[in-house]
């Protein structure tokens, strides 16, 4: 049986994936003592000490692997001495009754490790799985495909590196990185001038040199971002695509364009084929749902 489709654009990004070795080991001591605190009691109780096992990680559904690397840290973690020989490489599409890698490890250790590797290997490959379906859908249109914040609370640096290993792009990490004004900080604020304006100032006051995204609901607020200026990208929100089409057009590359706001795989094309530069998609990581595998001792 052939591989499922995959888009072509997914082996270029996986290039850019880098693993954070700090930041996965402290989130891995940290799963681990949420899950044993002191002790795995039931494998404590039923498997001698010295023993050692291999277990195969099992792909039962179809879709883009993600996750791999972390899970090789998580055994690895728990044993040491532990062999992890990986056959599919992160960002790859699978099929059901791939084996992508097994692991000889000592049997309480890999009792201990096996579902903290198959929650985050489940997790990131699903939304690997989602954000390479859409990107299928535009890869032909220059356009780039892009998440959000709406992650779950500390997973989001694992949560973004399976939209870049599905093939699509991050957007700002957090609230640190990227000034995005949006309608409650302009309602806040008094206005789109008001709020561009006082940006600006703050970012010259504390020496920052961020990207600013400024949303806009309409057309009458797009033309008063347009006057002002001073911004990096112009978020045109909730957009009918007649007028969607219009604001791009207006826009003119003066500015990047981004579009958002309920967009799916039913209507990113349409969404795409206006001519914006980027559309954001918080679905990529908040519906994305979990791929199946399992973790099983090979006898």
């Amino acid at each position: 049986m052939p591989r499922p489709t995959i888009s072509n654009m997914t082996a270029t990004a996986i290039k850019n994936v880098e693993i954070d070795e700090a930041l996965v080991d402290d989130f891995i001591t940290r799963a681990l003592h949420e899950d044993v605190r002191d002790g795995d009691h039931t494998s404590l109780a039923t498997i001698p000490a010295d023993a050692r096992d291999t277990a195969r990680l099992l792909v039962k559904d179809v879709g883009v692997i993600s996750g791999i690397a972390i899970a090789e840290r998580v055994f690895k973690k728990v044993d040491p001495d532990c062999t992890f020989t990986q056959y599919i490489s992160d960002g790859t599409a699978v099929r059901y009754g791939d084996v992508a890698f097994t692991v000889e490890c000592n049997s309480q250790a890999l009792l201990k490790g096996e579902r903290l590797a198959l929650n985050i290997m489940q997790r990131m490959s699903g939304i690997s799985s989602l954000a390479n379906r859409y990107l299928f859908e535009v890869e032909d249109l220059d356009v780039k495909i892009i998440d959000t914040r709406k992650t779950t609370p500390n997973l989001r640096y694992f949560e973004k590196m399976a939209v870049r290993l599905g093939g699509c792009h991050n957007y700002r990490i957090g609230l640190y990185d990227w000034i995005m004004i949006k309608d409650n900080h302009i309602d806040a604020c008094g206005g789109i001038t008001q709020a561009i304006n006082r940006v600006e100032a703050y970012q010259k006051e504390n020496n920052l040199n961020l990207n600013v995204t400024v949303e806009v609901r309409n057309l009458v607020e797009l033309q008063e971002v347009l006057s002002v200026g001073k911004v990096t990208r112009i978020m045109l929100d909730n957009f009918d695509l007649p007028i969607l089409h219009e604001a791009v057009q207006h826009i003119d590359r003066r500015f990047e364009t981004e579009a958002s706001g309920g967009i799916n795989l039913n209507t990113i094309r349409n969404v795409a084929m206006s001519g914006v530069d980027f559309i954001s998609v918080g679905a990529l990581t908040h519906s994305a749902t979990s791929l199946d595998m399992s973790l099983k001792i090979v006898k």
